[in-house]
């Protein structure tokens, strides 16, 4: 197994003829690991930075499946008394279906779109980010998406995924065997990791994408998180 280099392979989520109750299933075990292993406090850390004193707050996560890291920062907001917004984009429509069905709050709105061809009514959101949604492209396809999601937000970005490491690799390949019922989850969470990054990716990543000044931090269990704020 050469973890040198970020494997391209496709894994079965990306493909378009996965039936609902397949990615159901999916999206169920998926914010099961967010919730326990730590996914989801660190889409409420990379928020927070980008957050500053603000009280009110648009914030869009692109490839957002089911909604539950949305969900997790409503519940820390309504905590803290900030009064957001919310937008979840993605391109699979069963992935929007779950999402509507979790929450019909005014402050949400679901779209199915590739988010490439979305266009925001302004003003755009503050903060536009993803969760383990990004090592689903290639470099040439993440280059683009760091600058539209910079084009495209007024505070910031961040990008909360996964660290390319023979442990997290073999740890997640032994513990979904074990307890996933999901066959996409028992594929593809293994394969996730073998397309995730480690840090010279990412410099090389912000490099070619002309920025130069973000934060990148190592995060338990095997993630990272990217953070880029607009200059003042």
């Amino acid at each position: 197994m050469d973890f040198s280099i970020r494997s391209h392979k496709k894994e079965l989520l990306d493909r378009d003829d996965i039936p609902f109750n397949a990615i159901q299933k999916n999206m169920e075990e998926l914010e099961f690991i967010n919730r326990y292993l730590g996914g989801h406090r660190i889409t409420i850390r990379g928020f927070r930075q980008l957050l500053r004193t603000k009280k009110e707050i648009t914030v869009c996560e692109i490839g957002c499946g089911g909604g539950d890291n949305l969900i997790a920062i409503d519940k820390w907001c309504k905590k803290k008394k900030i009064i957001a917004k919310f937008i979840g984009i993605d391109i699979n429509p069963n992935c929007i279906t779950i999402a509507r069905s979790k929450i019909q709050n005014e402050h949400f709105h679901f779209f199915i779109s590739d988010y490439r061809k979305f266009v925001f009514t302004d003003p755009k959101p503050d903060i536009i980010f993803s969760s383990l949604f990004f090592h689903h492209f290639t470099d040439e396809e993440l280059i683009f998406m760091l600058q539209w999601m910079m084009n495209n937000s007024r505070t910031g970005i961040f990008i909360n995924d996964l660290h390319r490491h023979p442990l997290a690799y073999h740890s997640i390949s032994w513990l979904t065997k074990i307890f996933s019922e999901s066959y996409l989850v028992k594929n593809d969470a293994p394969l996730s990791v073998l397309r995730g990054f480690k840090k010279k990716d990412w410099k090389l990543l912000m490099e070619k994408s002309d920025l130069i000044d973000y934060s990148l931090t190592w995060q338990w269990a095997f993630r990272w998180l990217l953070v880029v704020q607009h200059r003042e």
